[in-house]
């Protein structure tokens, strides 16, 4: 394995952070919208939402955090071929790979969430047309 393997992945992980980072700047701006609209006064579907949203937060911050690590065992892979350190390498950048794939199996099931949080909102035009 050569250094160019894990370089490989290094704008795909880049990608998939910038992603994620858009994610939660558009839940944050969901949430302060909520806020606005809501005010004092809670409906129920808006506590429906408040924790889906709660919820979506964490998974976005987990997706962001096992992100990071694999892009960390990514370098420290690239470290380690550098060094001429082959099986080291080959460690961190399976290590890589395993948490990539653990952050796009919490980004799947985010997106369920987000598609849970879609219904709560045509719920609530539902009952507002009725």
């Amino acid at each position: 394995m050569t250094m160019t393997t894990p370089a490989l992945l290094f704008p795909a992980i880049s990608l998939l952070l910038l992603a994620y980072t858009n994610r939660f700047l558009v839940l944050a701006q969901l949430i302060r919208q909520l806020n606005t609209r809501e005010g004092g006064q809670v409906r129920d579907m808006a506590k429906r939402q408040i924790e889906n949203l709660r919820q979506r937060m964490f998974l976005i911050r987990s997706m962001q955090r096992w992100g990071v690590i694999s892009f960390v065992l990514c370098t420290l892979s690239m470290f380690f071929l550098f060094m001429q350190w082959g099986l080291a390498g080959q460690i961190a950048f399976g290590a890589s790979l395993a948490s990539l794939m653990l952050s796009l199996l919490v980004s799947l099931y985010e997106i369920q969430i987000s598609c849970n949080a879609i219904k709560i909102e045509l719920e609530s035009m539902e009952q507002e047309q009725a």
